[in-house]
């Protein structure tokens, strides 16, 4: 018994390696979310619904590289899609560095914006699966709901750390000093990268099938997965610019609140899935979900919204390995790198879509009309997913 928990440690310390490249990733995504809607919306003169199309060009670019990913993965190996995502990602930070220096003259400054999103969606979409992936092959796939969960864990605790902290060197050092940080990190996460073993060929057992045969498996969870994600959308785009319009102070740290509820729903239920599958608990969390954005839609003060913003992360934490879970048993192990490539296609298009929608929604209706957007769009997911039990259940 003490060997097999210790053994599990063991493989837990291990993971970390693996997914902190995930980390870099995302805190590397984090660090501008927060700043890039103000600054183009305040400081180049932009309406929001702009805004939200330039943040949302990650999403699309993210969206065209998944399909490239997922074949690297399982041809190649995740190490080649991990070392392409840090130069990626160092890139960004010399073209926001450039888009800072150009503010003078607002469509200069912004076309140098629409080159870096483009880049970090590129980048996103080469780190989405592939710690993921490198993970399962390392360990084996009896531990793909723990290795999906410590990943996003990574990923939304970057996310979320990041964005507070783009806000505060943002502050201090300006742009520049954060365009010098994303550089560093890329660098770093390459030479990080390099020194780790490949991993190719552990999983096949036959021949890979076309990444869209692939995808159209995946499809009815990665929907789910959608239609919950727009809620973390909601947040991690608008949310500085609604504590604005309201007046309130720190709208981050409703990224940060979200952020250290998202990780903690993640660990301390972190065998829901395998206990009550991971239909059952997707449907719970998306519950969850809609609860904590219906706080934030009636809040009359930002405290009320930070709790809120950390009821939203918990019920946001699971949806992706409960519903990711369900995703990969659709599909044979030789399409492993392919199913989680494309089940991710489904956040990148919630995400995307998310900009263009709720700024569109806030410029007609007002930004306090966004989180009961929101809400609808999220219980949607949730009636899938019922319908999803009721299909499996037949």
């Amino acid at each position: 018994m003490d060997a097999t928990i210790e053994q599990s440690k063991n493989i837990s310390y291990s993971l970390i390696s693996y997914v902190f490249f995930t980390f870099i990733g995302y805190f590397i995504i984090g660090l501008s979310l927060s700043v890039l809607p103000i600054f183009i919306s305040k400081g180049l003169g932009f309406s929001m619904l702009v805004a939200g199309i330039v943040i949302s060009l990650q999403y699309v670019m993210t969206f065209l590289m998944r399909a490239y990913s997922g074949k690297i993965i399982d041809s190649k190996g995740p190490k080649p899609a991990v070392l392409v995502s840090m130069l990626s990602f160092a890139f960004t930070g010399l073209v926001l560095i450039m888009a800072y220096y150009f503010k003078f003259s607002p469509i200069v400054s912004l076309s140098f914006l629409i080159v870096t999103r483009l880049f970090t969606g590129c980048a996103e979409g080469m780190i989405g699966a592939s710690p993921i992936n490198w993970a399962i092959m390392a360990f084996g796939e009896k531990h793909t709901a723990k290795i999906i969960s410590y990943n996003g864990v990574a990923c939304y605790g970057a996310l979320a750390l990041g964005a507070s902290l783009g806000v505060t060197i943002v502050k201090h050092f300006n742009f520049y000093g954060l365009g010098i940080l994303i550089v560093v990190l890329g660098i770093l996460g390459f030479f990080l990268a390099n020194t780790k073993e490949n991993k190719t060929g552990e999983l096949s057992e036959g021949e890979p099938t076309s990444f869209w045969k692939v995808l159209s498996k995946v499809a009815p969870y990665g929907l789910g997965l959608a239609l919950g994600g727009l809620g973390f959308a909601s947040i991690s785009t608008f949310i500085t610019l609604y504590y604005d319009y309201y007046h309130w102070q720190n709208g981050a740290m409703c990224l940060s609140v979200f952020g250290i509820l998202f990780v903690a729903g993640r660990l301390v239920f972190s065998n829901a899935i395998n206990r009550f599958g991971g239909i059952n608990v997707a449907i719970v969390s998306l519950a969850v979900e809609t609860l904590g954005l219906t706080i934030i839609s009636l809040s009359n003060h930002p405290y009320f919204a930070l709790i809120g913003a950390g009821i939203t992360g918990l019920g946001f934490s699971l949806i992706f390995p409960a519903l990711g879970v369900m995703a990969m048993k659709t599909v044979p192990s030789s399409n492993q790198g392919s199913a989680l490539a494309g089940y991710g296609l489904f956040i990148d298009i919630s995400l995307g879509i998310t900009g263009p929608l709720i700024g569109g929604v806030a410029d007609i209706f007002g930004l306090n009309y966004i989180f009961p957007f929101s809400i609808g769009i999220v219980m949607i997911g949730l009636g899938l997913v019922f319908y999803l039990k009721m299909k499996l259940s037949e």
